[in-house]
């Protein structure tokens, strides 16, 4: 056998890390910088939110959310949909849940400083949608947002 035909031996191959961590970091810093202003909002899956074009942005508050059969308390069930539209004006089992003291807000601030936002299907009717609202007006919760998606 010749040593022409023999390959040369192998050493070897390294991967340097470093480029990639590199990368790596742009990408964190990128989507921190770019994210920071969004407010995230639980969303089930059983709720299409409508659309909007207001600007102002939501802020931390206590979640009520208003499926096709159930109406939810920061995730906990709290009526169905159907024993809600036959109430009056006021959903009574709601309004219970949102006088416990251990939901969000400073009950000693006043009415007018405790926040709520309604999600809703965008299918629901706005009689039910009113009565839930109603609700939280009339426990301790001075401002209501609605969730809508920004266009």
């Amino acid at each position: 056998m010749s040593l022409l035909n023999r390959a040369p031996p192998r050493e070897d191959a390294e991967l340097n890390l470093i480029p990639l961590i590199d990368v790596m970091s742009v990408l964190v810093t990128f989507l921190l910088i770019y994210t920071a202003d969004v407010e995230v909002v639980q969303n089930n899956k059983g709720v299409e939110i409508p659309h909007s074009t207001a600007q102002t942005q939501a802020t931390p508050s206590v979640v009520v959310t208003i499926t096709q059969e159930h109406i939810l308390v920061q995730g906990e069930v709290v009526t169905s949909v159907a024993e809600a539209a036959a109430a009056e004006s006021l959903v009574e089992p709601l309004k219970r849940v949102l006088e416990r003291p251990m939901l969000m807000g400073d009950v000693s601030a006043g009415g007018s400083k405790r926040e709520v936002t309604v999600i809703a299907d965008k299918s629901l009717s706005f009689d039910l949608v009113r009565k839930v609202m109603a609700t939280c007006t009339a426990t301790t919760y001075g401002k209501i947002s609605l969730a809508v998606l920004q266009k």
